[in-house]
């Protein structure tokens, strides 16, 4: 028998307990969310967006951390392109939950219906990209138009969302401009990785700020949770 050889780099090894703390941090927070609902809606919905995220995102994060203690393989790299193309899909379905989380936050308030109509255009057109075999996602190359025009279009359903956060401001002293801020930073961090880091290997520490900005969109859901308990 063959010895594994692979010795885990520091960097790999604290990006991989990074990413075991998130999922943990998601997984744990749907629960909750879904155990201290009280069959109110938007907490379920809450629950629902968390393990989205959490479920979506493991299919990418997963083999990063056994390809952080076990090494590459042909196999890892497939699971890892195909990992990030259902968390991409995933990630997609988090903001149009979000849309119906603005919706059920502010009850009173009505979302313009164009820009309702913005959003779920652009988060359709951006699933169907994603679902085009042009994409090449188990390859190193992948596909730079392809990339760049999901993700133009994906800007465009993050921008919507935002207007609405920032249209809701303070309402019920809920401070909801947080949540615009938390999109916006997830963005600027999001874009820059997803179009330059083949090119620029440093530009993927982005992902960290990034990653934090969506703890942060989930924190503000539990204050919520346990200031209506």
């Amino acid at each position: 028998m063959a010895e594994n050889t692979c010795k885990p780099r520091v960097p790999d090894l604290m990006e991989a307990v990074f990413d075991i703390c998130y999922l943990t941090f998601d997984l744990i927070a749907g629960i909750v969310f879904l155990a201290l609902a009280k069959g109110s809606a938007l907490f379920v919905l809450y629950g629902i967006l968390t393990l989205t995220l959490c479920g979506g995102d493991a299919f990418h994060l997963v083999p990063r951390v056994i390809r952080a203690f076990k090494g590459s393989s042909e196999k890892i790299e497939r699971q890892l392109g195909i990992g990030l193309q259902v968390s991409s899909i995933t990630m997609t379905v988090f903001y149009i939950l979000l849309l119906y989380i603005w919706k059920l936050t502010f009850y009173e308030m009505e979302s313009p219906a164009a820009l309702e109509a913005v959003i779920w255009a652009s988060a359709i057109a951006r699933i169907v990209i994603c679902l085009l075999p042009h994409n090449n996602w188990c390859s190193e190359e992948g596909n730079p138009k392809l990339s760049l025009l999901r993700n133009v279009v994906f800007a465009v359903t993050g921008i919507g969302v935002i207007i609405l956060y920032a249209l809701s401001g303070n309402t019920y002293g809920y401070h909801m401009t947080r949540m615009a801020a938390a999109i916006l930073i997830s963005f600027g961090c999001y874009l820059p990785v997803t179009l330059l880091s083949k090119k620029m290997p440093k530009v993927g520490l982005l992902m960290i700020p990034k990653t934090c900005a969506y703890v942060w969109i989930i924190i503000m859901g539990l204050q919520l949770l346990f200031r209506a308990a």
